[in-house]
């Protein structure tokens, strides 16, 4: 197969926009929890009715502060529960939220302030303020900053409490499905950040068919789900409305390293998070139980949990001595990490980037279906997902209804439907570009089977050509090689060269509890980078990663770095892809000397 059925998209007028689905929600049930709030060490419901009252006081105010509708409002923050009151005011207001990553540079908050003419900004610190108060000069639209922890959404609240609550209603009746909603920049691993314009339409109509296709997870009885992704992220911005549209109660957690915390006060049924989240919860595990004398009975049962969740594919059941083991896994190792997610927790969406076959056949096992999706901020989120009436574990799912998948000659994957931007902000050229007679150009290398079901293979951008002619692509030796507990990031090149090999990071918490577990001395990065059992492990994950590819696509070399990739060395983005240019750029000494040795080595 090389495109997808169109499957009807849902029927919805063209005046609605994203507040009336909140409107919906309030008319049929107003007394409902719309979310969960932290307080103390639980959770305080807030209502239907509750919510909306503090959406349009807040609207009011910023009407009152000189916000006209159709005007961009930026908002800087990690994720908390202000973020979506100020992003739903935003949009009762007739105006246009423009998402910051909290840890943006300067340079960074300068260039999407002004890209995008926001004439306010919503930050959450001080620190937040003074980045934005840096940038002011290269934003000469800014006119106000406003700062959640000194109070100041309060103020902007009471400041309109003499403006017509009718304006309101006038603002957000006159925005519909083809309105603009949002501009998103993306992540910028290969150059200045374009700004994605995402309609009410893309988020409704998509929100609304996630809800169609997933019926099963989001009807099921005491739904609910806790956000920790940025929401400064389209994936957490999708989560957003889709927690609206479905009516499922949404925790904020602003600190991704609790959320094991979290998941056990919140106990939510439905989590969406990118896959690094998913290896962090295996490593931990495995890394426990290892360092508690146990770490052949969690080999054990996780090989138990693979093997019962493969047994089950295409229809087929385990056997009797297969269900005995699982059971056997079960009460001993899979129920405890069942336990520390909250108990309740059966499925997952994961997106982002590759899960990998190991881990999706692990979490079932557990007891956790993640239905793996896929998606870019041009295509709001999730263009397909597995759904639970069937699971193809490897793959991203068959396309949400309403969107269509197409495979062209060269294996990229094409897109078209509700969830497909109206285009680039301010960028015609760059528009004209990804979209091609209806059909926008993912950059993304795939192949869908019998069932409209994709997979991903690759990245165009990124396929390296060595200099013997063979095209690798790199996503999946590095994802193999991350699956390994010790491993923060990889980085495979090889263009132009002999042979293919891998820049490798350690991850600095797990370090430690792996060191335990060895029974070695605690140790710094600098030292790891050059012990034996260290560079050990590493070359057994390499290992692996190439026992899945031919020996022309093989790694041949690796090299260990002191310094990890992270947002603050600039060398990731603020969704956690590595900037590929980058790396290779500064790290230009560190690959000749790479090969150079390689080369002296052989001969």
């Amino acid at each position: 197969m090389d495109t997808t059925r169109l499957s009807p998209a849902p029927d919805v007028p063209a005046t609605f926009s994203i507040t009336d689905l909140l409107e919906d929600h309030h008319e049929r049930t107003p007394a409902a929890e719309l979310y969960r709030v932290p307080d103390g060490a639980g959770w305080r419901s807030v209502s239907v009715a509750e919510f909306r009252d503090q959406a349009i006081a807040l609207a009011r105010g910023l009407l009152a502060q000189g916000v006209v509708p159709g005007e961009r409002v930026g908002i800087m923050s990690r994720t908390r529960y202000e973020w979506t009151l100020a992003d739903v005011a935003i949009w009762y207001a007739g105006a246009v939220p423009v998402p910051v990553y909290e840890t943006s540079s300067v340079s960074q908050a300068a260039w999407i302030l002004s890209d995008s003419g926001a004439v306010a900004v919503i930050v959450e610190t001080p620190a937040h303020a003074e980045v934005v108060e840096a940038a002011r000069a290269e934003a000469p639209d800014l006119r106000v900053v406003w700062q959640i922890d000194a109070g100041d959404l309060a103020t902007v609240t009471a400041s309109g409490t003499d403006v017509d609550p009718e304006r309101v209603r006038d603002a957000s009746a006159a925005v519909g499905l083809a309105d603009l909603a949002t501009i998103i920049y993306t992540s910028g691993t290969t150059g200045r950040p374009k700004g994605a314009e995402l309609t009410h339409g893309n988020f409704v109509l998509l929100a609304r068919s996630a809800v169609e296709d997933l019926s099963e997870i989001v009807h099921q009885e005491g739904a609910s789900t806790l956000l920790f992704m940025p929401l400064a992220h389209v994936f957490a911005r999708f989560v957003e409305i889709l927690a609206l549209a479905g009516r499922i109660p949404l925790g904020h957690t602003p600190d991704p390293s609790g959320i094991v915390t979290d998941l056990g006060t919140y106990r939510p049924t439905l989590i969406l998070a990118v896959p690094r989240v998913f290896e962090k919860v295996y490593n931990s595990a495995e890394q426990k139980a290892i360092a508690g004398g146990k770490g052949k009975i969690f080999a054990w049962a996780a090989g138990t949990a693979g093997a019962w969740s493969r047994a089950q594919d295409d229809g087929g059941r385990p056997g009797a001595l297969l269900n005995l083991r699982y059971r056997l896994a079960h009460k001993l190792v899979l129920s405890k990490i069942q336990s520390v997610m909250g108990g309740r927790l059966t499925y997952a969406v994961s997106g982002g980037g590759p899960l990998g076959e190991r881990l999706g056949h692990f979490f079932r096992g557990v007891g956790l279906t993640v239905l793996e999706g896929y998606g870019l901020t041009e295509t709001t989120a999730p263009l397909s997902v597995n759904v639970p009436s069937k699971v193809k574990i490897g793959t991203v799912g068959p396309p949400l209804r309403g969107n269509q998948l197409r495979i062209a000659p060269d294996g990229e994957i094409l897109a078209r439907g509700v969830a497909v931007f109206r285009g680039y902000h301010n960028n015609e050229a760059a528009t004209a570009e990804a979209v091609v007679d209806g059909w926008f150009h993912t950059g993304d290398l795939g192949e869908l089977d019998a069932d409209g079901y994709a997979r991903i293979t690759g990245r165009k951008k990124e396929i390296i050509v060595t200099a013997g002619g063979k095209n690798v692509a790199p996503a999946q030796l590095e994802d193999a090689i991350r699956a390994h507990p010790l491993v923060s990031q990889c980085l495979v090149v090889g263009e132009g060269r002999p042979f293919i090999a891998a820049l490798v990071t350690i991850d600095s918490e797990m370090l430690p509890g792996w060191l335990a577990a060895q029974g070695k001395d605690e140790m710094t990065l600098a030292q790891a980078v050059t012990d034996p059992d260290v560079r050990a492990a590493v070359g057994s994950a390499v290992d692996r990663a190439n026992s899945h590819v031919s020996r022309a696509e093989s790694i041949r070399e690796f090299r260990i770095l002191e310094t990890d990739f992270t947002i603050a060395n600039d060398y990731l983005t603020p969704s956690m892809k590595v900037k590929r240019s980058a790396v290779l750029r500064d790290l230009a000494g560190t690959l000749e000397e790479l090969y150079r040795d390689a080369a002296a080595s052989r001969s």
